[in-house]
């Protein structure tokens, strides 16, 4: 169980952190209570009560070790822009992608966007609005969570990788 002012990603929210943990009425059961997180996802302005024992992917934010290392890592990633005329099946292959919750995917995924867009804009077309949006998601969620394990300003990750890739760090 996690504690109260834990970090936490959870689902698609990204990084949000334990605010409480109470007892609720759980709806049709006639009163029978039931553990809560009350969680604020850190980008986001709202709250979300959640069953302690719920489905939805949740997991402890990466350690700031775990964030260097996966910096360090990114210049050794050799990430494929990946190709396909069905739409459905493009979203099908990103969503599986976000949906790992792992940060190397994140990595992997938003790199592969980048050569894709770079690659499109170099043939002098447009870059496709599903690509464009999933970019930005894995982007966000990535940057999200670094700027957690880090302690640094999210609009400071870009720069931060930026700086440890060239020696700075």
């Amino acid at each position: 169980m996690y504690q109260v002012g834990e970090k936490i990603v959870y689902g698609n929210n990204g990084v949000c952190v334990i605010d409480e943990i109470k007892m609720l009425e759980t709806p049709h059961s006639d009163g029978e209570l039931k553990a809560y997180y009350v969680i604020r996802p850190v980008y986001q302005d709202c709250k979300i009560s959640v069953p302690v024992d719920t489905k939805v992917f949740m997991r402890p934010v990466i350690t700031a070790d775990e964030a260097n290392a996966l910096v360090d890592s990114i210049p050794g990633i050799h990430a494929e822009p990946y190709y396909n005329s069905a739409l459905r099946q493009l979203q099908e292959y990103y969503d599986t992608k976000l949906n790992t919750h792992n940060c190397a995917d994140l990595v992997e995924l938003t790199m592969s966007l980048y050569a894709k867009k770079k690659k499109t804009e170099a043939q002098k077309r447009k870059f496709g609005a599903i690509d464009e949006r999933y970019m930005k998601r894995a982007e966000d969620l990535l940057f999200g969570e670094l700027s957690a394990a880090l302690e640094i300003p999210k609009g400071d990750v870009r720069q931060y990788i930026h700086d440890r890739l060239q020696g700075k760090l």
